[in-house]
């Protein structure tokens, strides 16, 4: 055993020289890392190989001076046989490592956009869910079951809640308009097409959001940052302007879904005009057979002269 250990000391010395000049003129044929540099292999062959076949050469000499031929072609063979096994294993390494950064990226993104979801959420919001439409939907409810649909399908829940928003105000709209006026009433078919339109434009619009949310769909910025920072003056001009160019469609991208919701919003805010336009109607005929003002003066004067009633005795 010490024989071979000898032999293989050697074998493994002699190589030394051949993958330091290999590995200087190309790191990535001697090394096992993603992106090597020079000094590693410095380090490597220089220092680390030497030392661990010098480590081996005095240990083995506690039997004596006789190294083996069999250890010799080991310590040869050595080096390019653990390579490849390097290089298996750190990719099995490097992926197992890509893929929990991506399960916890994925995670924070879920985390972000429920806490984005729970901050837009206002009073009185009814939720739809896609699966299970409300009962009785009409076309329109339909619609907007679908464009949230899209929205969850494209993981952006942050722009989904504009469909519960608007199916919110759609509701509270029809009630408000059922509780001025009856369903055959030309006044109240009039205003739900107008409502309705406002609405249909909405979706349209949902729908355009969720195309232009599809098409960046694949794109990570979290990892192409990263890559622009921990690699940045490895890559090439033509990789990072690549790079650059992918965080750029993703600004664009968001720009523009902001421009999208910022037509919701208006939506929205003419259908709150029109209810609040509509409560002020008044339509039903009046129970009382006096003003409240007239009625008020007459029980205060009543007030102040109820001890004429008084019983004397």
């Amino acid at each position: 055993m010490l024989g071979f250990l000898q032999g293989f000391s050697y074998g493994l010395f002699m190589t030394c020289l051949p993958w330091l000049l290999v590995g200087l003129a190309n790191p990535r044929l001697a090394l096992a890392f993603e992106s090597p540099s020079r000094w590693q292999v410095w380090v490597r062959y220089g220092l680390v190989v030497p030392f661990i076949s010098m480590l081996l050469w005095l240990t083995s000499l506690w039997g004596g001076f006789g190294p083996s031929l069999v250890g010799w072609l080991a310590g040869i063979v050595s080096i390019p046989v653990a390579l490849p096994v390097e290089r298996t294993l750190r990719g099995w390494l490097a992926r197992r490592r890509e893929g929990r950064r991506q399960a916890l990226a994925a995670a924070e993104s879920r985390r972000q956009r429920a806490q984005q979801e729970r901050e837009a959420h206002e009073a009185g919001l009814a939720v739809l869910d896609p699966a299970k439409p409300p009962q009785g939907a009409d076309d329109l409810v339909l619609a907007m079951c679908r464009a949230k649909q899209g929205l969850l399908d494209v993981n952006r829940p942050d722009l989904a809640i504009q469909a519960d928003r608007l199916y919110s105000r759609y509701r509270h709209v029809l009630d408000v308009l059922g509780s001025r006026f009856h369903s055959g009433e030309l006044a109240f078919e009039r205003s739900r097409g107008l409502v309705a339109e406002v609405c249909l434009g909405a979706v349209d619009t949902l729908h355009t959001m969720e195309s232009q949310a599809r098409g960046v769909v694949s794109v990570d910025g979290n990892f192409v940052r990263r890559r622009l920072s921990r690699e940045g003056k490895r890559l090439s001009e033509e990789e990072r302007a690549a790079l650059v160019r992918r965080l750029d469609l993703l600004v664009e991208t968001e720009q523009r879904l902001d421009a999208h919701s910022a037509r919701i919003e208006s939506a929205l805010t003419v259908l709150d005009d029109t209810a609040v336009a509509m409560a002020q109607i008044e339509t039903a005929r009046p129970q009382a057979s006096v003003t409240a003002e007239k009625a008020l003066e007459d029980l205060r004067r009543f007030v102040e002269g109820a001890d004429r009633y008084a019983r004397k005795d």
